[in-house]
């Protein structure tokens, strides 16, 4: 018997079905935990220190979803005894709306389709003829994984020349991917930049102003990683002043908070103004979303626990060291 306690907001029905799926060794527990807990495995995205002390036999620790919050990351390198894992249950919505992104904004179809609704026909003052070719371009994708892979192979199917980067490159890799200390000589030549990153410390702020420089002024730039991988006023200003011709962003800098999330309560996701921005393609945080992810999350979540239960190694454990 393995004791698992969840600490994550799931909705009846799928509270029934990952206990459908789980091996009869599998003890599931919820909510707020009753003290003296004994749980060993704990599936919670932010924890709190209380929460990992909570049991003396916690050994691992799950986060519900692709990477690890920089508070989680920090608070858990304090407890070397319990492993991290994560569900990257959502990689393939992900890379969709990153390719869905990437055409609205090189297509300027957004302000297109608001100024045809009040049936103008003419090009748009500032967009050029509306659109960026991406046919013969280069698509340079900043994370090269599970994420960044299926959006190498979309754009690969428009025509586009992919150059990957990734902190170290895979043996089975294609050549076109590089270390992370190529991308100032990528930069220049990409007319569509692709963040798919993980946020850790390293990478927070990665892309700054400098950076968004190096990049053509008929560059898109994607973000579906996280917002403080590009610097905010950075990347406002240069798409203010057209340096670059498009964005389309997912992740933002500011959010409402956890508690009240879903709720009608208007939260600017910015300190700058992005959507007064004819040339950015605003998204609120919803690249993983899609009717099946839900039931993704818990098929994933389901395997990591029946495999502990079994005590075979559990997937996708977390290198502390690297923050993914």
């Amino acid at each position: 018997m393995i004791k698992v306690h969840l600490q994550f907001d799931l909705e009846p029905e799928q509270v029934t079905r990952l206990t459908k799926l789980l091996e009869p060794s599998v003890w599931l527990s919820l909510g707020q935990p009753a003290l003296p807990a004994d749980f060993e495995i704990l599936v919670h995205g932010f924890p709190t220190r209380e929460d990992l002390l909570a049991s003396p036999r916690l050994h691992t620790l799950i986060i519900p979803w692709a990477g690890v919050p920089l508070e989680t990351l920090d608070l858990v390198k304090e407890f070397p005894q319990i492993a991290v894992h994560n569900l990257p249950y959502n990689s393939g919505p992900t890379a969709e709306m990153a390719v869905a992104l990437l055409l609205a904004a090189a297509k300027w179809v957004v302000p297109y389709d608001r100024e045809f609704r009040q049936h103008h026909w003419g090009p748009l003052p500032g967009s050029g003829q509306g659109c960026v070719m991406l046919a013969g371009k280069t698509a340079l994708i900043l994370g090269y994984g599970r994420v960044g892979q299926g959006v190498a192979k979309a754009c690969r199917g428009l025509g586009m020349h992919v150059v990957g980067v990734r902190r170290t490159p895979a043996p089975t890799d294609p050549e076109d991917v590089y270390g992370s200390d190529a991308l100032p000589k990528l930069l220049p030549h990409a007319a569509a930049l692709v963040i798919c990153l993980p946020h850790t410390h390293e990478t927070s702020g990665l892309l700054g102003e400098r950076e968004l420089t190096l990049l053509p002024q008929h560059a898109v730039l994607v973000n579906v990683a996280r917002g403080e991988i590009v610097a905010e006023e950075a990347l406002y200003h240069a798409l203010k002043a057209r340096r670059i011709f498009s964005a389309g962003i997912d992740v933002w800098y500011r959010y409402p908070p956890r508690h009240a999330r879903g709720k009608a309560r208007p939260t600017p996701p910015s300190n700058f103004p992005f959507h007064e921005l004819d040339n950015v393609v605003m998204s609120p945080h919803r690249a993983g979303w899609s009717a099946e992810t839900e039931d993704l999350r818990i098929t994933h979540l389901a395997a990591l626990l029946n495999a502990a239960a079994g005590d075979e190694p559990m997937p996708n454990r977390v290198d502390l060291s690297r923050g993914y």
